[in-house]
């Protein structure tokens, strides 16, 4: 006997992964904005965010699609290192005025949009 296993379409699992992280990331720009006294506040207002929050989904699929044929196995490895990459111009923001509170904020966000990317297309890997 054989069970039929559905699964969510994968433009529905992106479309909820960016709904998830674009309230996540207003969520942490909130707190972020409060912990922010005096600072510059880069990124942290929605008009900054939701864009690059839809940028940064759209980004990870299309990297995930061409690592996952070029070399699936190296998944693990490059998610994290980009994620990394993404944290540089973060932490130059240091240069420029911003407050601890604006720079970890930054950075949690992009976590948050790899998650979200990471969770939505982690089926699609066999």
């Amino acid at each position: 006997m054989t069970t039929a296993v559905r699964t969510t379409p994968i433009p529905a699992r992106l479309g909820v992964a960016l709904v998830a992280a674009a309230l996540v990331n207003l969520v942490v720009a909130l707190v972020a904005s409060t912990l922010d006294a005096g600072g510059i506040g880069v990124g942290l207002q929605p008009a900054a965010f939701l864009p690059a929050t839809v940028v940064g989904v759209g980004l990870g699929t299309a990297g995930w699609f061409g690592i996952r044929r070029l070399a699936p196995r190296a998944l693990p490895v490059v998610v994290p290192a980009v994620l990394a990459l993404t944290w540089i111009p973060d932490l130059l923001l240091f240069g420029q005025g911003a407050t601890v509170a604006n720079v970890v904020g930054l950075m949690v966000m992009h976590a948050v949009v790899a998650t979200a990317v990471v969770v939505a297309l982690r089926p699609t890997v066999r």
